[in-house]
């Protein structure tokens, strides 16, 4: 395991769009780039488990998005998805990353519809970057299909703002037991680290700011979801099914809705399958890797 120190003292906190945000890159330059990004509400540090396999096989590019772990948390802004692909795409451009892979997971997975519609939308890619392949994990692909749980509805409701200062630990730990998968339930320091990474910089005055992404995906619903129908790119779902989330549910509706759907379906796991189990996780992605290419 990858302790939060060492996750901290191997990135560093960049200026960004004005902002202050936490990267980390890893693997050699000289082979594939992989951009991971996170969910809600945690940070880049879920992909620790991931991580020493994944660099053996690409250059792997992450961040802590704005609002989000070890990144600031500004109160003044509005936290939208567009804004978060803006930064993502400043960083790939100061590394000079042209072809790139996106492995995304939850509120990740929207930033990376964004991303993908971008370049549907520019065919010419004025940018010259091109995404070469998109994998999502559990998340709300469809507005849909998402069941937000109880804080969720809360965090979006007119008590969202005070919400912060009821949230406690056992709550936060209590929580990620639900979502998790019954038979692979946080650790300790799962709950240790993700708790610090929330509380970070004040990160729980913001939540209520950062569940605005819920709104979003229905508001973009037609951009985002065409994103994935039009895509001219592979794109892979690996999914745990007892996710309560966006589990068993969304991935019928990502073969109802997606053509030639591309799937994995991992029957044991819950909604953070990249933690619950990092060694089958990378072993699917490597997989689906090597069928494209």
């Amino acid at each position: 395991m990858i302790t939060l120190s060492e996750w901290q003292q191997q990135g560093q906190l960049e200026s960004i769009n004005g902002q202050q945000i936490f990267t980390r890159q890893g693997g050699d330059k000289d082979t594939p780039a992989l951009l991971l990004i996170h969910g809600y509400p945690s940070a880049s540090w879920d992909w620790e488990g991931m991580w020493d396999k994944l660099t053996e096989y690409y250059y792997v590019i992450t961040l802590d998005m704005l609002g989000f772990g070890l990144s600031d948390k500004p109160k003044n802004v509005r936290y939208l998805i567009s804004e978060q692909a803006d930064i993502f795409e400043t960083v790939l451009q100061r590394l000079g990353v042209k072809d790139y892979h996106i492995l995304a997971h939850d509120y990740g997975d929207t930033v990376a519809q964004e991303l993908l519609a971008r370049q549907v939308d520019d065919s010419s890619d004025s940018s010259g970057r091109h995404i070469a392949s998109v994998c999502f994990l559990n998340g709300g692909l469809f507005p849909e299909t998402h069941k937000p749980i109880l804080i969720q509805k809360l965090l979006l409701s007119p008590l969202g703002p005070l919400l912060s200062k009821f949230i406690n630990k056992q709550r936060f730990a209590d929580n990620l037991q639900h979502i998790f998968g019954p038979a692979t339930p946080p650790t300790p320091e799962v709950i240790d680290t993700l708790w610090q990474l929330l509380t970070h910089n004040n990160g729980l005055a913001v939540m209520h700011k950062l569940i605005d992404y819920i709104p979003q995906r229905q508001q973009y619903r037609e951009r985002w979801v065409g994103a994935i129908i039009n895509s001219n790119v592979p794109v892979k779902l690996i999914a745990g099914a007892k996710d309560p989330i966006s589990g068993q549910h969304m991935i019928h509706r990502y073969h109802e809705l997606i053509p030639n759907a591309n799937t994995t379906e991992m029957s044991a796991l819950g909604h953070y399958p990249q933690i619950e189990d990092a060694d089958a996780i990378s072993a699917e992605y490597l997989t689906f890797r090597k069928s494209v290419g």
